[in-house]
């Protein structure tokens, strides 16, 4: 990746500049450089959308749009630029496009030109603003096009039949510009703004300089509910990220936390104002519980990874080569990161810390270009501490260090004793540092204790891993005394005090309740107190606390805080939907002790049955939105209940299709499609397995069915075929359909057929639809082992238009992986070895996102090692990692001559345990493998070297062209003029050297190579590609570079001593240095061949490849549309 890195002034198109040039280089004089190209079937970073219908393109609704993933810059794959956001430059784009087609780019719109045939028209955009070329898109269709009606300025583009839901999804957006405009004191960046929705998008939300690319899936009318807060959230993102990622974009990629971050920060704020405190305070507690789980099951992600690369099995250095997971991880930390810089130096602070920087910006923009004078729009990590010390006063530098420079979260254990006598709780803090994601927190750190009195806020220095603290009450018990309790809040309410102890004031006690840290609490106290908490706690995070805890502490007492939560109208909707979900496993816990109706029912017929009868659910009326989350939660809570024989109690069952049946929304405005697919799902979870009798012969079948699975079964088969007739909103009911169609499966009530969710899942369907029945697919191959139906999703990925299809595809198979590791299994072959290796070398290269997806399923499956169904070939060179020595595979050393390989501790090793790396005691890794060496890991297996390089010194070219049809019959021409580049680094050249356009390829030892061979390759792969087959001693020495090299008589020696002090418990310094000396050897050898220990220690430069839409320019003109260079 460094070789193509466009921000160390590397690339992979090199302009030699002609003698005429000299003078105006060495002048600093300006000059324009002209590449002329076309771009036939790209298979990345420009994406067509053509549907199988009839028609003309505008009547098939066919467009086209560019993308990008994330951070990842890709705009070099659709047009030549200088492809890092570090680059700024103002542009022209012209785009010439079919006359019913309309043009969508960055910048203001100028004028549209019609051409002389009247068949087609231009577009031309200019955009004053520097820009980096990943900021840049297009999008070309048959676009309706809708002003905004309370800002101008602001336009949004849909496809065909969907202004209506447009009018109603973008209705609300000027309240973002407003919101921001008046938070940060600073108009808008630029003069206009676009929204464009497409179908078939990379990711949801696509934001570029003065447009966004967003997903048709996001649309919506007044009548639906559930999508309304994402769509609102995500829109009002993108107008964040025009702000800071577009207008103020990163200088390099370590600081992409900081606009990423920012942006993140805002848009929490906009959540908050809008949604409300408590939906911002509980978004916060979910993303920090997520970047908790990541760090600690994959490992710490670095903010800055010029600090610290990581241990991970991805090189977080590139954008390109870090895992999605780790990436959208990323744009958590760095929110929740912003967030606790916000509170260090309050948010008035940094607010006038932002106001600042875009200042200095928008300063810098209006000015022309000259050198460094665009500069203060790139933002980095030293000048935003700049600037917080010349608005603040304050240093930062410690902060950085701690959470930016460093992965990790803190990991707190905490538990306390009253002491009666002293009146004074005796705190205790551990930090755990052992675990994996663990950083060590040294600093202030704030408990809060809710006494009788009122709640007292401590705040104590954290510097060791354990530390004590002795904190006074400020009240004493009461003993029979009946007082009004102060709440945090100042309200004052009545507690029944009969569960606490008669001895200690203290009601509950909580660990940095604020979130000021990134951590993770674990505190130990009586169940009394967190029912406390739960109930009189204000903070929707401390309740969120409080039923986590609860769920460990069924008792009466438990259920009935959890019930008065839940029947509570004044608490935070999702609380009391996490109650009842807790409320579902408490009960389950207490089966044998449960008293009364099934848990939850009462409450349900309380709020929603008919007045005259409560069995009866009264019609559907969504005006009240708490009520209508609780409606679709409750039922699928209850469904999870279970009685003492394990199975769904029958009066819960009856319960749940008794909703179906009563279901009425013939007088709600809003729609109920969720709800009923919440009911599928409830039906669903009621499902036990299966009890089948053992060798009856019979298969399974409708008539075989239970009475309660067959009702299941009628149900989900109505729904189906009404979705095909009246089809609802995103097809959700399609959706729990599915699902529930494979628990019946999975549960012994229908039989296995992969084919019906095969056929959900081509391409065609909708897109929700798809990803649903690929994840059953997935769940089938797992527990059917089914490697047709394997291999079949593989070639999905490969080859499915739907590029989001294909990468969630792919996650499906990372979190739930057909096999484990060293696992004997079907599916474990070489074949799927040989498939994913390709995939990540060659088949995928276009494609970074796919591409590192792939890599994260190979590391879930393979780990870091050699894959175990995969042979060790004969003539491979070994290191014992264990005590540091080089051997042969026994299988081909002479007999007399084997014990010169053998180690003092591995005279009794036999041939097996030498095959088989995984089951042997020592750590053996192959000498082909690039990767760097390890005592602590085993071997990280990485790109093959390829016998046939060695010998030729070929360089592979790829060209922009295919063979395959494409369906898109619309074309145009693209014409993008740079204006005023920044940074342009020419190469000075001989006088007599012409213009040429020269690709440089990539040798990456960190990352996987298109030319690299695949493993089953290497190990099938005869010695004679090479050398011949050694049959002698001298052979098999030539053959490894290693027997010049290296005196016989010294080795003999070294030998001869080893067998003296064999019978020594331990190794003498000498002899380890005397080996040691051996390998030195070996490393000293100049030979080059296949099985040299230097390809072992240095790494194998993998073959020269190029991306696939940037091909080479030669002199004699190609065949295929190519580069050119005027």
């Amino acid at each position: 990746m460094t070789t193509v890195d466009p921000d160390t002034g590397n690339g992979e198109v090199t302009i030699r500049m002609p003698p005429e040039s000299h003078p105006l280089i060495s002048e600093l004089r300006p000059f324009k450089v002209c590449i002329e190209f076309s771009l036939e079937q790209p298979k990345g970073g420009i994406h067509f959308v053509t549907p199988n219908m009839e028609g003309t393109p505008a009547e098939r609704s066919c467009h086209l749009f560019t993308y990008k993933s994330l951070y990842e810059n890709s705009s070099r794959m659709w047009f030549p630029c200088i492809d890092t956001f570090s680059e700024l430059c103002t542009w022209k784009i012209e785009i010439t496009t079919e006359m019913d087609m309309t043009a969508v780019s960055c910048g203001d719109l100028i004028e549209v030109m019609q051409m002389p045939d009247r068949k087609s028209k231009t577009f031309h955009y200019f955009l004053s603003t520097p820009t980096a070329a990943p900021n840049i898109a297009m999008a070309v269709g048959p676009f309706e096009i809708l002003v905004d009606p309370n800002m101008h300025e602001v336009t949004h583009f849909c496809l065909p039949h969907l202004t209506e839901i447009l009018k109603h999804t973008t209705g609300y957006i000027h309240e973002a510009f407003e919101f921001y405009e008046e938070l940060l004191s600073s108009r808008y960046p630029y003069s206009c703004y676009k929204q464009v929705f497409v179908d078939e998008s990379f990711i949801d939300m696509d934001p570029y300089a003065t447009m966004t690319i967003f997903s048709t899936n996001l649309l919506h009318s007044s009548r639906i509910i559930n999508q309304t807060i994402e769509t609102r959230t995500l829109m009002a993102a993108a107008v964040a990220e025009q702000f800071f990622g577009c207008f103020l974009s990163m200088a390099s990629w370590p600081d992409a936390w900081l606009t990423v971050g920012i942006a993140k920060y805002l848009a929490g704020l906009f959540i908050k104002n809008k949604f409300g405190n408590n939906e911002y305070r509980y978004l916060v507690s979910k993303e920090m519980k997520l970047v908790q789980d990541y760090e600690h099951r994959v490992g710490g992600i670095v903010l800055d990874p010029a600090a610290k690369h990581g241990t991970h099995h991805f090189f977080v250095w590139h954008r390109q080569t870090i895992s999605p997971k780790y990436a959208e991880i990323f744009q958590k930390k760095a929110h929740l990161i912003l967030r606790m810089f916000e509170i260090r130096i309050g948010q008035q602070l940094l607010i006038q810390v932002l106001n600042k920087l875009l200042a200095l910006a928008v300063s810098s923009a209006q000015q022309k270009f000259l050198a460094n004078t665009w500069g203060n729009t790139l933002l980095s990590t030293s000048s935003f501490t700049k600037i917080i010390s010349t608005v603040t006063g304050k240093d930062i530098q410690p902060f950085l260090d701690l959470w930016v420079s460093q992965s990790g979260c803190a990991r707190f254990f905490g538990s306390f004793v009253f002491n009666r006598k002293r009146n004074v709780v005796e705190l205790e803090i551990k930090q755990d540092l052992s675990a994996k994601g663990a950083l060590k927190y040294v600093g202030p750190l704030t408990v809060t204790i809710q006494e009788l009195d009122g709640s007292f806020n401590h705040t104590f220095k954290i510097e060791e891993n354990k530390t004590k603290f002795d904190i006074t009450c400020h009240s004493k018990s009461r003993r029979n005394k009946k007082k009004k309790i102060p709440l945090v809040t100042g309200e004052e309410v009545d507690m029944d005090l009969s569960a606490m102890d008669a001895d200690s004031p203290v009601l509950w006690l909580q660990i940095d309740p604020k979130l000021e840290l990134l951590r993770q609490v674990t505190f130990e106290q009586p169940d009394y107190m967190w029912q406390y908490q739960l109930r009189y706690e204000r903070d929707v995070v401390s309740q969120k606390e409080a039923i986590a805890a609860l769920e460990h502490y069924p008792s009466p007492a438990t259920r009935k805080a959890l019930t008065d939560v839940l029947e509570n109208e004044h608490c935070f909707y999702k609380v009391r939907i996490d109650s009842a979900q807790c409320l579902a496993k408490v009960a389950n816990s207490m089966v044998t002790s449960w008293a009364g109706p099934p848990a939850m029912m009462t409450i349900f017929r309380k709020i929603f049955g008919s007045h005259s009868c409560p069995a009866i659910i009264r019609q559907n009326n969504f005006s009240n939105f708490q009520h209508y989350f609780l409606l679709k939660t409750i039922p699928r809570a209850m469904a999870h209940l279970r009685n003492l024989h394990a199975i769904c109690p029958p009066e819960v069952f009856e319960f749940i299709m008794a909703l179906f049946k009563y279901n009425d929304n013939s007088r709600n405005k809003y729609s109920d499609c969720y709800y009923r697919a919440s009911l599928i799902d409830a039906a669903a979870a009621t499902i036990t397995p299966a009890i089948t009798i053992v060798g009856s012969g019979q298969g399974l079948s409708t008539d075989s069915l239970t009475a309660e699975a067959k009702r299941i079964l009628e149900e989900i088969t109505r729904c189906l075929n009404l979705e095909k007739l009246l089809p609802c909103y995103r097809h959700v009911v399609t959706v729990s359909c599915l699902k529930a169609i494979r628990i019946l499966q999975k549960n012994g009530h229908l039989t296995t057929d992969s084919t019906f969710f095969i056929n959900y899942a081509q391409y065609g369907v909708f897109r929700d639809v798809r990803i649903t029945a690929l994840e059953c697919l997935v769940d089938v191959i797992k527990t059917d082992l089914m490697p047709g139906d394997l291999y079949w999703l593989l070639d999905l990925i490969e080859s499915d238009r739907d590029k989001h299809v294909c990468h969630i595809a792919m996650r499906q198979l990372i979190d739930n992986p057909p096999f484990k590791r060293q696992e004997h299994n079907p599916l474990h072959t070489e074949d799927l070895v040989e498939r994913l290796w390709k995939m990540m070398n060659s088949t995928l290269s276009h494609d970074s996102r796919l591409r590192c997806d792939v890599a994260d399923l190979y590391f879930t499956l393979y780990g870091r090692t050699r894959p175990t169904c995969l042979v060790i070939p004969d003539n491979l060179v070994v290191l014992n990692l264990k005590d540091k020595k080089t051997r042969m595979n026994p299988a081909i050393v002479p007999e007399e001559l084997e014990d010169m390989f053998e180690s003092d501790d591995d005279d009794d090793m036999n041939l097996n345990s030498s095959m088989n790396a995984a089951e042997s005691d020592d750590k053996e890794i192959n000498v082909m493998d690039v990767s760097p060496l390890k005592d602590d890991v085993s071997l990280k297996r990485k790109s093959d070297m390829a016998f046939d390089l060695m010998m030729s010194d070929h360089s592979m070219v790829t060209s922009l062209t295919h063979n395959e049809d494409s369906n898109s019959e619309f074309k145009f021409k693209l014409k993008i003029a740079y204006k005023n580049c920044q940074f342009m680094k020419v190469p000075i050249v001989k006088p007599e050297e012409d213009i040429t356009v020269a690709s440089s390829f990539t040798k990456d030892t960190d990352r996987l190579s298109d030319d690299s061979m695949s493993p089953s390759q290497s190990s099938s792969a005869p010695a004679s590609a090479v050398t011949s087959q050694p049959t002698s001693f001298s052979g098999l020495f030539s053959s490894v570079s290693m027997v010049e090299s290296v005196d016989h008589s010294k080795l003999h020696k070294v030998k001869k001593k080893k067998k003296k002090n064999k019978k020594h418990k331990h190794k003498h310094r000498h002899e380890k240095s005397e080996r040691d000396t051996s390998v030195d050897l070996f490393k000293d050898s100049e030979q080059e061949s296949v099985l040299s220990l230097d390809r072992f220690k240095e790494g194998h430069k993998s073959s020269e490849s190029s991306t696939v839409n940037s091909p080479s320019v030669f002199n004699n003109p190609p065949s295929s549309p190519e580069f050119e260079v005027i």
